[in-house]
C-alpha cells in the first residue's frame, strides 16, 4: 500500500518533508530561499512551517515514532 491512501504513512512523509526542508535550510539557505513559487516553493513552504513551528512538529514527530515503534 503506497504512502498516499495509507494515512498515517502520509503524516509520516509530511513529517519527514518538513524536518528534511528546514535542515538543508539551516545548512545553506540560498538553495530553498531562490525558490519561493512555483511547484519548487512547496520545500520553502516546508522550511517556513519548520522553523516557526518547531515545538509543534517535534511533539508530532515524538507521536508519531512513539505511534510506529510501539503501537504497529
Amino acid at each position: 500500500m503506497s504512502a498516499i491512501f495509507n494515512f498515517q504513512s502520509l503524516l509520516t512523509v509530511i513529517l519527514l518533508l518538513i524536518c528534511t526542508c528546514a535542515y538543508i535550510r539551516s545548512l545553506a539557505p540560498t538553495i530553498l530561499d531562490r525558490n519561493k513559487t512555483g511547484l519548487l516553493g512547496i520545500f520553502w513552504k516546508c522550511a517556513r512551517i519548520g522553523e516557526r513551528k518547531s515545538p509543534y512538529v517535534a511533539v508530532c514527530c515524538v507521536v508519531m515514532a512513539f505511534s510506529i515503534l510501539f503501537m504497529q
